[in-house]
């Protein structure tokens, strides 16, 4: 049997630090630098996606000239507190390294393809909110493609079988043989360059959320192949490659 492919997607993975001494104010999810993102903040976005993509309704309910949102019986992929957090954390991290750096995005993600990958209606906000923060990562630049060290393609291949994307029956040899490749390789680099960006930042984030992943490659089940840890590693370290838990993916196709 052969390990499953493996799914770009254009997203960073985070790892988390405890919060000390005047960065633990109640009621804040995260730093960056002097910037805040609190709990309510947080708070608002789960609200609103929450608001705006109701349970499914048979298409007899949906209302006169509206067309449904989502297929019949597909539930809407309602993001977490974590979710929120990464894209909120991402999002102020990419802007101020694009500001900085003078960065300018090379690609403008269309929000209605977000909300298709998510399974949620485009009139919501972290649609909006992912959809800028794709937009903003496309332009900080990315190296040459990075091969993967022995151990990484160890770790990935037990990362695969954890998520059920590699036969519990293929060698790490075979597996390793298959995945490694131009696609892991460049995320590998895409991970070097925005590690690079986030490192540049003073962030904290509220062990509550430990661990918190975004990914920039993952298996076609949405089990995280690669990630990039933001700020210091707490106790229990993410690795570059791991598993989190599985996240939406606005862009990933299937695997074939």
């Amino acid at each position: 049997m052969r390990a499953r492919r493996l799914v770009a997607v254009a997203s960073v993975a985070v790892g988390l630090i405890a919060l000390a001494g005047c960065r633990s104010e109640p009621g804040v999810a995260a730093y960056v630098g002097d910037h805040r993102i609190t709990e309510d903040a947080v708070t608002e976005v789960i609200e609103d996606a929450q608001t705006k993509n109701p349970a499914p309704t048979g298409a007899d309910e949906v209302p006169p000239g509206q067309e449904p949102q989502l297929p019949p019986g597909q539930e809407p992929q309602l993001p977490g507190r974590s979710q929120v957090v990464s894209t909120l954390v991402l999002s102020e991290v990419c802007e101020r390294i694009s500001a900085t750096e003078g960065y300018r995005s090379q690609s403008q993600v269309d929000p209605a393809q977000v909300a298709q990958g998510l399974g949620l209606s485009p009139e919501t906000g972290y649609v909006r909110q992912v959809a800028e923060l794709y937009t903003c990562l496309s332009g900080i630049p990315i190296g040459a493609p990075v091969a993967p060290t022995e151990q990484e393609l160890i770790d990935l291949v037990a990362a695969g079988k954890r998520a059920g994307a590699v036969p519990a029956e293929v060698t790490v040899e075979e597996a390793a043989a298959q995945l490694d490749g131009e696609q892991l390789r460049q995320a590998l680099a895409n991970r070097d360059s925005l590690r690079a960006a986030v490192e540049t930042y003073d962030v904290t984030v509220n062990p509550r959320y430990r661990p918190l992943v975004f990914p920039v490659l993952s298996f076609s089940g949405q089990a995280v192949a690669v990630g990039v840890p933001l700020g210091e590693p707490a106790s229990d370290a993410v690795n570059d490659i791991s598993t989190p838990r599985p996240r939406p993916e606005p862009s990933a196709p299937t695997d074939g």
